[in-house]
């Protein structure tokens, strides 16, 4: 064998009393501190989110090590696709200026985005709408309804109005579908002050982080479950899930904060 391998035997002897290093034996112990916090995150973090908190808890440690560790031993997080269906246009519905959120969303409840995704019950859709402060990525409200329509998405504004209730200024942007185009919602935004931005035609990139929670609440609590029986159920773990988003899930954008942590740290 040492001969195929190209060593010496003096070489593998000396090798096998040295036995596992000292860099061995720390991988060993990190490993369990990896694994404790992947499980914990409900094998949803990656690399760089295990090393931010690696770090907080006292470690001195690289992306790449942690990166390493998880590879060797099959640690991957869970992403998932979104289903994305084309919007139609309706030319005699509004359609609203795309606004400069990235740069006006210096504080909370300056720049509000909502948006809509499809989810199923005992194999017929059910439709979520929520709001996230762009700010802190808090989501303010969100409501589930049987048919997506203008009353379902102003039922999720409404609730972020109660939830926050924002100082005058506010903006809202989502993209450019019917619900959040009709007269029905229009309307109570324009007489409460507030300005509604939409995305450019065909590009989805303007409402990212929208899509990003999206593809986040799918991955990690939709698909790795067999489905939903019963409006309840998908409700309870809605509920769940949002709490966890936004008191516990750390974030990158973010300094690696939940949403709630950010906004006491930025006051």
């Amino acid at each position: 064998m040492c001969r195929v391998y190209g060593v010496t035997r003096d070489g593998y002897n000396a090798w096998k009393r040295r036995g596992r290093s000292f860099r061995s034996h720390e991988d060993d112990c990190l490993y369990d501190v990896i694994l404790r916090l992947f499980q914990e995150s409900g094998d949803l973090y990656g690399s760089p989110k295990i090393t931010e908190q690696m770090k907080a808890l006292g470690y001195c440690i690289s992306r790449k090590r942690v990166a390493r560790i998880m590879r060797e031993n099959g640690l991957v997080a869970r992403r998932a696709l979104i289903y994305r269906k084309q919007p139609r246009e309706f030319h005699l519905a509004s359609v609203a200026p795309n606004l400069d959120i990235e740069h006006l969303a210096d504080q909370v409840d300056k720049v509000w985005v909502g948006d809509i995704t499809y989810l199923k019950v005992d194999g017929e859709w059910r439709y979520l709408a929520v709001v996230m402060d762009k700010f802190s990525r808090r989501i303010v409200g969100w409501a589930l309804g049987k048919e997506r329509k203008a009353k379902l998405v102003w039922k999720a504004f409404k609730k972020a109005l109660e939830n926050r209730q924002p100082g005058p200024g506010l903006i809202f942007h989502t993209d450019r579908g019917i619900e959040y185009r009709a007269c029905e919602f229009t309307d109570r935004l324009a007489r409460r002050g507030i300005r509604q931005s939409m995305n450019r035609p065909s590009k989805m990139n303007d409402n990212a982080f929208m899509e990003s929670f999206f593809a986040n609440f799918k991955a990690e609590r939709i698909h790795k479950r067999p489905g939903f029986e019963t409006d309840h159920a998908l409700y309870k773990a809605i509920v769940h899930y949002i709490d966890f988003y936004n008191n516990r899930r750390a974030h990158s954008s973010i300094q690696y904060l939940s949403p709630a942590e950010y906004e006491r740290k930025m006051g």
